[in-house]
């Protein structure tokens, strides 16, 4: 289906394309990203890297901007020495266990990568990213240089690792690990950015669950909608422990769809596990653009994971959500209310589409209610006349959390509904558009 067909289809999708790209702005200036010829090479990388990524980022704001950029761009460096299976591994090994000591050099680049290698410019051009790394605080540095150690030996690890190389991931206990090791260690490394800028509450740093599950219900998401993609790479991230309950083999599933999807289901189910701490991570972020920053991803993850439940085209190529869809997620997850309101409609979805038969249909039943309980505690907004909240610790944090939303309410959104109001009655929006477009704004 075209994209053009999809917005008239999606009228309120439409207006979010329109909302997004002509009336909303950015929190900061994005000038200071060209100060140098090297932070624009950086930045230019990044675009060419993420495109999705490099939006997030540019809008940080200016006192983290460049940290997480330089973050992001030396993780994908390191992960675009680990993906490309033409270097050799006498090669690849000791330089992802050493990559974190280039970061002490003042030039350095590896041109090792095949030339069909998508991103094998930011290890060309790493020079740029080193000159900018060593302009940062010494704090950010450090942080920075400790995962990308961190990271660097959990992907050797994992390339030395015979079976896993063969069999790929076995249990549930190896496939949280591996999740760590991929996307919960970017978790810590930004959490431990945020706090140090003083962004976000240092309790996020008490314990590794909160920034663990913001990264694995990410990584998770990814790993259940890629399987198509990964299977003809010969590459097996669904752990046997509960693939091996639904098929004798990984790639059973492209035969036998219904056992693939029963299989799909409880993959979701597992990660579904994380969402409350999600929800309690991203209460304790006060700074605007951090939290946005935060917040998207796993809005998309969430939408992502409603797609891809009960959804046998899993199973033969890549399901993606729309991108008028991320649109309207983009926007209305810059307030903390708007957040839980995404997570409740995509999990209402979920539990309506999962048909009765399924193997885990109980189980995916009990494991929403947990989560609408989570989610009524959190504001507690329906309680008899007289009776007070019960002051948990997740309420008073979005209480906190709720303060930031007023103000971006009255300072940024409603102006920009107005604004939207006056395209509609210009006649630039039907009326049907509009209407659906203040349905999902408030």
């Amino acid at each position: 289906m075209s994209k053009y067909l999809e917005l008239f289809l999606h009228p309120q999708e439409l207006a979010s394309v329109i909302q997004l790209k002509f009336v909303r702005k950015p929190l900061f200036s994005i000038n200071d990203t060209i100060a140098t010829p090297e932070l624009k090479e950086c930045y230019k990388l990044l675009t060419l890297t993420s495109r999705s990524f490099a939006v997030v980022i540019m809008e940080l704001h200016p006192e983290l901007r460049n940290a997480i950029m330089l973050f992001y761009l030396i993780l994908r460096a390191l992960d675009t020495v680990e993906d490309d299976m033409t270097i050799d591994n006498k090669i690849k090994i000791p330089l992802l266990r050493s990559f974190h000591e280039k970061l002490l050099l003042e030039d350095w680049s590896f041109d090792g990568n095949s030339p069909n290698e998508k991103d094998r410019d930011v290890l060309v051009k790493f020079p740029s990213i080193l000159k900018e790394y060593h302009k940062l605080k010494t704090e950010y540095q450090s942080v920075i240089s400790e995962i990308t150690e961190k990271m660097g030996n959990g992907m050797a690890d994992y390339i030395e690792d015979e079976q896993f190389q063969k069999d790929g991931i076995q249990t549930v206990k190896d496939y949280d690990l591996y999740c760590h090791y991929v996307a919960g260690l970017v978790g810590d490394g930004l959490t431990q950015l945020i706090v140090l800028a003083k962004f976000g509450s240092p309790q996020l740093l008490e314990g590794s669950q909160l920034f663990e599950s913001m990264g694995l219900f990410l990584q998770k998401t990814n790993i259940i909608r890629d399987y198509f993609e990964d299977l003809q790479d010969s590459r097996h991230f669904w752990p046997k422990e509960i693939w091996s309950q639904y098929g004798e083999t990984l790639d059973y599933f492209t035969r036998d769809s219904v056992a693939g999807v029963h299989c799909i289901n409880h993959l979701v189910l597992n990660a579904m596990e994380h969402i409350e701490d999600v929800m309690t991570y991203l209460s304790s972020i006060s700074e605007q653009s951090s939290f946005q920053f935060c917040a998207i991803p796993q809005v998309m993850a969430i939408a992502t994971l409603a797609k891809v439940m009960n959804n046998p085209n899993v199973l033969k190529e890549n399901v993606k959500i729309r991108k008028s869809t991320t649109c309207s997620l983009i926007l209305k997850s810059r307030t903390f209310k708007g957040c839980v309101e995404i997570f409740q409609y995509y999990l209402r979805d979920m539990r309506h589409r999962l048909p009765v038969g399924d193997p885990n249909y109980l189980k995916f039943n009990l494991r929403c209610g947990k989560i609408d309980q989570f989610f009524e505690e959190m504001y507690q907004e329906n309680l008899p006349v007289g009776i007070e909240p019960r002051k948990t610790p997740i309420y008073l944090k979005v209480q906190e959390r709720s303060k930031w939303d007023q103000k971006i309410e009255t300072t940024v959104l409603k102006q920009e509904r107005f604004v939207m109001q006056r395209i509609a009655f210009s006649g630039l929006l039907s009326p049907k558009a509009f209407f659906l477009l203040d349905l999902v704004s408030l």
